[in-house]
């Protein structure tokens, strides 16, 4: 029972981008804020074609070999952008991944922290309940909604996570037992409807930052309690885990969020601090940055950059490779929790390919990314219309046409209707 957690993962970061530079600059923003600041270099784009189902399955398709999609027992879809009010978004997920059908699947919601709710639901099946062998597959999908012209479309973006779980697992396990957490109500961030995005940012920020240091301080009760390590100053901490992750809704907010989990240490100090985050943080946010907003999936892509970067000493989870994670959702929960990467966490991460896939993207022009946006904004509640797969430079039939990704071709009658590339 002790290798239980993330057994391989996979991200899919949209097959079209939108330079940050070039946006901020033509809505007359602030450039150096934005991209300097918030941390913010490009944003990942859906083509008309795509949404959170087809992000779902065309992450998941090259993680899962034909022994995995027998073996997955529960499927766990993570988003607050379902295209349906009733509908699961995992049964399609189910569906089109060739899932078993004794597969218990279910749609989790709970804001960015759904991903990480769900990844907690899935181990704790697994620890109990699961037959040997079983596996659990959980995914995190979503999408932004339309914002031209406001403060916030900067933060926008769109992506899907996908990680395979079992009792074997040697890419990353989880501390059991070692979370804190904090959770109360507020209406910060909320979709009321199927075309609305709204909320109060300075709330959502107070809320977040609120959250990670009560969580912090109910995590490192539980690490002393349970592992009799007192987390009482800055050299323990670094000690503990070399490496912090911190949920990106925007790669600046992490430093803010650190300042926060440092400033009761009794050896405070500013610039340490400072220097602190540098090497610690940091170096997780490089797939964020190119990505924007990635909501639920955001801690996993930051866990997929640093697993490309550690080295392993042979053991299966070497405690200094060891990860405080802080993931935070609206409405409200934070979480922080912990983990090891194991010895094929390295290897995963490079047959991830990351970078390529960013690479590969269409960089769009502000007229291109504007028809994407206003393309699936015009979709949204017709219960019949046809997608177009043309424009956009012929991309449909570069990137997609015979390649087997999943992709969405409109509605009939309101049913949602997919086929394969």
């Amino acid at each position: 029972m002790g290798r239980i957690g993330i057994e391989k993962m996979r991200v899919y970061p949209c097959s079209m981008a939108m330079d940050m530079h070039s946006l901020v600059e033509a809505r007359g923003g602030n450039v150096a804020e934005v991209c300097g600041d918030m941390m913010i270099t490009e944003r990942s784009v859906n083509p008309p074609w795509e949404d959170p189902v087809t992000m779902a399955v065309n992450a998941a398709r090259d993680l899962l070999n034909d022994e995995d999609r027998r073996s997955v027992k529960l499927l766990l879809v993570a988003s607050e952008s379902a295209p349906d009010q009733e509908k699961a978004l995992s049964t399609w997920v189910q569906r089109y991944l060739d899932l078993p059908d004794d597969c218990r699947n279910l749609e989790v919601k709970h804001a960015c922290y759904g991903g990480s709710g769900a990844l907690n639901l899935a181990l704790a099946w697994l620890h109990a309940e699961a037959e040997e062998g079983d596996k659990a597959l959980v995914i995190c999908t979503d999408q932004s909604r339309a914002h031209f012209n406001r403060p916030y479309e900067f933060v926008m973006g769109a992506g899907a996570v996908a990680m395979l779980l079992s009792r074997d697992a040697d890419f990353f396990h989880i501390d059991r037992g070692l979370s804190g957490l904090f959770t109360h109500e507020v209406s910060d961030l909320i979709r009321p409807t199927s075309r609305v995005e709204a909320g109060h940012s300075e709330t959502s920020l107070l809320s977040y930052i609120d959250a990670v240091d009560t969580a912090f301080k109910r995590y490192c009760e539980k690490v002393d309690a349970k592992r009799g390590i007192a987390l009482a100053n800055l050299q323990a901490i670094q000690s503990w885990f070399p490496r912090q992750i911190y949920h990106a809704p925007f790669g600046g907010i992490t430093r803010r969020a650190h300042r926060a989990v440092m400033r009761s240490l009794p050896d405070f100090n500013a610039k340490i601090v400072a220097k602190d985050y540098e090497e610690r943080v940091l170096p997780s946010l490089g797939f964020n940055r190119r990505m924007g907003g990635t909501y639920a999936g955001s801690v996993f892509i930051s866990l997929l950059t640093l697993a490309g970067e550690i080295s392993s000493n042979g053991d299966d989870f070497p405690s200094e490779n060891r990860v405080g994670i802080y993931s935070y959702g609206s409405g409200s929960t934070g979480e922080f929790y912990s983990g090891c990467f194991g010895k094929s966490a390295k290897q995963s991460a490079l047959q991830a390919d990351l970078p390529g896939l960013l690479d590969a993207r269409l960089n769009l022009t502000l007229a291109e990314y504007e028809a994407a946006e206003g393309a699936r904004l015009d979709h949204i509640d017709k219960g019949d219309f046809e997608v177009n797969l043309s424009g956009f430079r012929n991309w449909y039939t570069t990137a997609y046409k015979g390649q087997k990704k999943l992709c969405f071709r409109g509605a009939s009658e309101h049913i949602r209707l997919y086929e394969w590339s």
